[in-house]
């Protein structure tokens, strides 16, 4: 759709689920997972929904992390090795590499800027940590190494940062693992890091009680923090690429209710509701990049 909700359009049109969409960096094509032939698979399609075509076509789970920022190569993670793994392969789906071929569970894997590394979560330590590779899977690094829980890592736009969970707080660290700060530093769980496109502000997702949550922003250094949306059910930030709008998901109807997709000023003002379907949710939206 529009950035104003208008020009609505189901791509996939298929009775099976269709999931977790994801621009390749020119706009011209969508990753997203399906169950259509039995069991999730990593598809790709083209800006309008023509030529869908399964990329890992395999008994497994496969589900899609993310396009190098080049958009030559596609990360996915996949159970095919008997737990769940960070794969890579070339975006027609050829040349699929293990790159963590470890028997712990690795998970969430992240795309520096530049593509020279990607950082993921890993229990491979006996706790979940947060660990960087070069783009090859050489080079492996444990930035994080503390007794807490470590996970879903976010790199800043300039790739000198990386923000992440721990003890149900963000923090930040340098893209070496040093200097890690408590932002948020509340007895609330905060979630859901995203960086603004200039890189000063992270918005988040806060739950006070585990059951409401609303979106939150701060400054890059934890100051500033400001409530965006006065409902108790919204999550999944996301900014439009010249970072002025924010898109989010919002529930209605308590937990049998229906998600839709709304949009605001960076600043929480003008929220504007862009989907209304009474039928189905819509969730978790994705600017097209510029």
């Amino acid at each position: 759709m529009n950035a104003d909700g208008s020009g609505q359009v189901n791509l996939t049109n298929n009775p099976a689920e269709d999931d977790g969409p994801v621009w390749s960096p020119d706009g011209t094509k969508i990753l997203f997972h399906t169950n259509r032939d039995g069991n999730p698979e990593v598809y790709v399609m083209n800006a309008d929904g023509s030529g869908q075509m399964n990329l890992t076509n395999n008994p497994a789970l496969d589900y899609p992390a993310g396009w190098s920022p080049d958009g030559s190569k596609i990360l996915f993670e996949t159970n095919r090795d008997g737990n769940y793994e960070i794969y890579v392969m070339n975006a027609d789906g050829s040349g699929q590499v293990n790159l963590t071929n470890n028997p712990a569970s690795d998970a969430d894997p992240a795309w520096s800027p530049d593509g020279s590394k990607i950082a993921f979560n890993s229990s491979r330590d006996g706790n979940v940590e947060v660990y960087v590779m070069n783009a090859d899977g050489s080079g492996l690094r444990n930035l994080t190494n503390n007794p807490a829980g470590d996970l879903r890592p976010a790199w800043s736009p300039d790739g000198s940062k990386i923000a992440f969970l721990r003890n149900l707080d963000i923090y930040v660290m340098n893209a070496d693992g040093s200097g890690q700060v408590n932002l948020t530093n509340n007895p609330a769980t905060d979630d859901q890091p995203a960086w603004s496109p200039d890189g000063s502000k992270i918005a988040f997702t806060r739950s006070p009680d585990g059951a409401s949550f609303s979106i939150y922003v701060m400054q890059v250094d934890g100051s500033s923090i400001t409530r965006l949306t006065t409902t108790t059910q919204d999550d999944g930030a996301a900014w439009s690429p010249d970072g002025t709008k924010i898109a989010f998901s919002s529930l209605s109807g308590g937990i049998y209710g229906q998600w839709q997709i709304y949009v605001m000023n960076a600043d929480g003002s003008g929220v504007t509701q862009l989907t209304s379907t009474s039928t189905r949710s819509n969730r978790d939206p994705v600017w097209r990049p510029r």
